[in-house]
């Protein structure tokens, strides 16, 4: 179990990063992948051997790794799992937004589908979890059709609207919640300003230049 475990978190963590730096074509490095694993790069170099041989990525020198369809497809499959999870402990279960990561990455490993297919049933076939990001269907497609960007490259005069925040960034939804923002808050000049700017890149909003005229407007 231990070792099936090591391999999914690997093959999630390499989906997640592939996506961060443009989708399924791109090449993840392999010290990038140890970091954001918090392990040796020695013992990823060990696991991304292992996935190859596992049809589930391809590693290339001076390039990294990066999942082939069969582990993208996989990588999905986790990544469904996590999320509604994630919504079942928030929704059903009362934990806030920031208690959920770690107890979803445990029950992400269970392996069987009936489970997945009546979680998903009972809760009524989210789109998304609670911390806005996409849930992938039983087909393993994301449907998500957002136009989103990083806080920290919204331009300084545009106001935003927070759409998701990524889950495993328990001090910037700690931030959130400390002042009272949450998903759907409209976000300005004076918002950005009380949140640490380290944080902003994990924090994903939608433009709202119409509602930050409007805004501006009323304020004057």
């Amino acid at each position: 179990m231990a070792k099936s475990t090591n391999r999914e978190d690997h093959l999630k963590a390499l989906y997640a990063l592939g996506e961060r730096k443009g989708g399924p074509d791109a090449w993840v490095a392999t010290n990038d992948l140890a970091a954001h694993l918090q392990v040796k790069p020695p013992s990823v170099s060990g696991m991304v051997q292992v996935l190859q041989e596992l049809g589930w990525a391809e590693h290339r020198p001076y390039h990294g790794a990066r999942l082939t369809p069969t582990g993208r497809s996989l990588a999905l499959s986790l990544v469904r799992k996590h999320r509604l999870w994630e919504t079942f402990l928030v929704k059903r279960l009362g934990f806030g937004w920031d208690q959920v990561h770690d107890i979803a990455e445990q029950l992400e490993h269970i392996d069987s589908v009936e489970l997945v297919q009546r979680l998903d049933a009972y809760l009524d076939h989210p789109e998304v979890d609670p911390h806005g990001e996409p849930i992938p269907n039983a087909h393993g497609d994301i449907l998500d059709k957002r136009v989103l960007m990083p806080l920290s490259e919204l331009p300084a005069d545009t106001w935003g609207q927070i759409s998701a925040v990524q889950d495993d960034q328990g001090q910037v939804l700690d931030q959130l919640q400390r002042h009272n923002l949450a998903l759907g808050s409209v976000i300005g000049p004076k918002e950005r300003m009380s949140l640490p700017s380290e944080g902003h890149q994990y924090i994903l909003v939608t433009p709202w230049e119409e509602m930050g005229t409007q805004l501006q407007t009323s304020a004057t």
